[in-house]
């Protein structure tokens, strides 16, 4: 993980610049990596001083972004990180790929 990195079971992870584990966010340079299976704390840690389980090769259910919703339109194809709960039809990291959309939110393969 990421020196000074917190993250939270059932968030998205992705990998910085540097291939550390940091919580999904649609910044720059990120590569996403999948929902964290537990909660990690390195806030006081160096880079690669914790490590983190990550799940991948599933289907998750995210919140959709109110800002760039994902739409039926999109199923099939990819969707983007909006932050470590939420994904949005447009952005800077692919999360996965979108399966369907309910009632819970946005289904999304990773």
């Amino acid at each position: 993980m990421a020196a000074a990195a917190r993250i939270h079971a059932g968030h998205m992870v992705c990998a910085n610049a540097r291939g550390y584990a940091v919580m999904g966010s649609n910044a720059t340079g990120l590569t996403s990596l999948g929902m964290a299976t537990e909660f990690v704390d390195n806030s006081t840690g160096s880079d690669g001083d914790q490590s983190i389980l990550v799940r991948k090769g599933k289907a998750f259910s995210f919140s959709n972004n109110g800002a760039s919703p994902v739409t039926q339109a999109l199923v099939g194809k990819p969707c983007y990180i909006a932050d470590s709960q939420s994904v949005a039809a447009v952005g800077d990291v692919v999360a996965g790929t979108v399966l369907f959309i309910d009632a819970d939110g946005v289904w999304v393969f990773i």
